[in-house]
């Protein structure tokens, strides 16, 4: 019953996006969707602008605390509807509010971290341990599995929430700039006439941020061999036999 009650936190917010991805209501944020309304969209976000902001941060919130996989659409959205600048603020609170809403759940959850933890987290635990800041800020700017996972994994190596927040801010910040600058050229070319196609990827105002992102996925190899090389050089060089 204890460990049950100490679950339902995490339960209730997996539960909520089961419900929350099958109502729909992420439906109008698809590029498709409002690329064939975006005059409706623009005239509701200048007829209410604070409401309309205040929603789009609550729809982030949500799809991050509950895992859904939809985050990536709601800021490519932000980005469309809001701009660079805007979106990229918007959504950094939105990402913030509900990573820590998924992380104190799953905190709870795993109580003192005796329970069994995910298989992420046990391969993330060593390089933790030995170098707690510098692997969170790693773990939240490069894009090694999808961001919901890393947050869960963080919480069972019992983080500390100032690190946590932290990282999460700074890294995730990074990335939505990336992808928000993807949605904002996604806005721009659709407004001078471009349509859905294979074309569109070549427009400036999104090649360009996708090709930081492209670049920035790389970061882990050179991690790995940055670290290894590092391992190497710190081994000692096996001893010669002495001569006679």
């Amino acid at each position: 019953m204890n460990r049950l009650r100490a679950a339902l936190p995490l339960l209730l917010l997996i539960a909520a996006g089961i419900v929350l991805a099958f109502s729909g209501v992420f439906d109008q944020w698809h590029p498709e969707q409002l690329v064939a309304h975006q005059q409706e969209v623009r005239a509701h976000i200048n007829a209410d602008p604070w409401l309309s902001r205040l929603l789009y941060i609550g729809l982030l919130t949500l799809a991050t605390c509950t895992g859904i996989p939809v985050t990536i659409v709601l800021i490519l959205a932000g980005g469309f509807a809001f701009g660079v600048v805007e979106g990229t603020t918007y959504s950094s609170i939105g990402l913030t509010l509900g990573s820590l809403i998924l992380f104190l759940a799953s905190r709870y959850a795993f109580g003192a971290g005796s329970k069994h933890p995910p298989a992420i987290a046990e391969k993330l635990h060593h390089g933790f341990e030995r170098h707690p800041v510098s692997y969170t800020l790693f773990l939240r700017l490069v894009p090694v599995a999808p961001f919901g996972l890393i947050t869960v994994a963080l919480a069972w190596l019992r983080c500390p929430l100032w690190l946590f927040l932290g990282a999460t801010w700074l890294g995730g910040t990074i990335m939505l700039v990336f992808e928000t600058s993807v949605g904002a050229g996604l806005g721009q070319a659709f407004s001078h006439g471009q349509r859905i196609g294979p074309g569109l990827l070549f427009d400036p105002g999104v090649i360009g941020p996708l090709a930081a992102l492209a670049l920035l996925s790389l970061v882990p190899l050179l991690f790995d061999r940055v670290r290894t090389l590092r391992h190497a050089a710190a081994e000692p060089s096996p001893k010669k036999p002495p001569s006679h």
